[in-house]
């Protein structure tokens, strides 16, 4: 299975989205079975890694985060068997650049996987405090655990 994780920057929500899935992956000795990547809507950080407050904030749950920023590219359609957003603006961004009808399924809203948190997006912490990072590793811990069960299940 590979899944891509999508944001705006790349540089904050879905590379940490990528470094909590690879870490519950690891965990429960899954991680051979997936292809883990994430990318961003705008290119403007291409090459960057993660901001700092985030890989902070990653760090002190044990995640290292070292994805290097990326472009979302309409190739990722054909790469990866789901496409997962972090917001709506992500959502119309990935649906535009989308070829062809058929792969528009493969797009999925990373909050439709949460348990424990009801929200409808994960909020971009960049202009946030402390706070908003943990708050958006915490909503992205309970996606990525639905995200794996749901995953599960289907097989």
């Amino acid at each position: 299975m590979n899944l891509l994780f999508v944001c705006l920057g790349n540089i904050c929500r879905s590379p940490a989205a990528e470094g909590v899935m690879l870490q519950l992956l690891e965990d429960k000795g899954l991680a051979t079975n997936f292809v883990i990547d994430s990318a961003g809507t705008y290119a403007g950080h291409r090459g960057e890694l993660p901001d700092m407050r985030m890989r902070n904030a990653a760090r002190k749950r044990g995640l290292i985060l070292t994805h290097r920023s990326r472009p979302f590219v309409e190739e990722d359609f054909e790469r990866f068997d789901m496409i997962l957003v972090m917001d709506d603006m992500n959502y119309e961004s990935v649906v535009r650049v989308c070829p062809d009808r058929v792969f528009k399924n493969k797009i999925c809203r990373m909050t439709d996987f949460c348990t424990k948190f009801k929200v409808d997006y994960v909020p971009d912490p960049y202009y946030s405090g402390h706070e908003g990072f943990e708050y958006v590793l915490d909503i992205l811990e309970d996606a990525c655990l639905g995200l794996l069960n749901f995953i599960q299940s289907k097989k």
